[in-house]
């Protein structure tokens, strides 16, 4: 029997067994980097469709910390993205999630300008019922947008931040008062924290990023040290 058919055909299967590998991996690849770049994209609109227009220079999803107040925020870990015109702060977007909404949590976006008022709120996901809680939606109703725009903890003065069947000002839904209700709780309580914390959710380094990387004077007097004691090493000195 002649082995030279066999092996050769073998070759030629391994071949093709490589390379269609080869060619999964790389469409894979490919296909992995453009979802990340379109989920980039609709992230960054939806960030600044709730800012003041033409006050971010910088990247929020680069500059981003996480904090824990699942009391206020309702998770134990919520993400921050801090947005800024040059030096100064303009903004801070929050992902709370709405624990106890008609049909399971709600995660929301939640703008607040530096002065304090919301810059806006939006939903980015939630299994509410079609036709009624739905209407959280921008896409499907001005509620969230007519609700929230503008507002503080001061205007409406803090005990009127309910629904308007609970005494506060805020409308409800005809036949759905829950996820409106839930909505502003989650929404009062993003405020407060964010008052409580002030202007350290500003200066608290970005999240991956070496403490101090954006403050080059203390950056510079670290590289001096780190230099100082590799010349005392090299030459023998001992370093306290």
């Amino acid at each position: 029997m002649k082995k030279a058919p066999i092996l050769i055909a073998a070759f030629i299967l391994g071949s093709f067994a490589v390379g269609g590998v080869g060619l999964v991996a790389v469409t894979h690849e490919l296909t992995d980097t453009k979802i990340a770049e379109n989920q980039r994209a609709a992230m960054m609109a939806k960030l600044e469709a709730i800012v003041p227009e033409g006050r971010m220079s910088n990247d929020p999803l680069q500059d981003r910390i996480e904090v824990s107040d699942q009391k206020l925020l309702g998770a134990p870990v919520t993400e921050v993205y801090r947005v800024r015109d040059g030096e100064e702060p303009v903004a801070l977007i929050l992902k709370p999630v709405v624990p106890d909404g008609y049909a399971g949590p709600i995660n929301l976006l939640v703008s607040v300008l530096y002065d304090g008022t919301l810059g806006g709120v939006r939903v980015i996901s939630h299994h509410e019922t079609p036709g009624l809680g739905d209407k959280i939606e921008e896409r499907k109703d001005d509620w969230i947008v007519e609700q929230f725009n503008g507002r503080s903890l001061a205007e409406p003065p803090l005990e009127l931040w309910q629904v308007k069947r609970d005494g506060g000002v805020f409308d409800q839904f005809t036949g759905a008062t829950i996820t409106p209700r839930s909505v502003v709780n989650a929404v009062k309580g993003t405020l407060l924290f964010v008052k409580e914390h002030g202007d350290s959710l500003y200066a608290t380094p970005a999240t991956g990023q070496a403490e101090g990387a954006t403050d080059q004077a203390p950056q510079a007097a670290s590289d001096a040290a780190a230099a100082e004691a590799r010349a005392q090493l090299t030459t023998g000195m001992e370093v306290s």
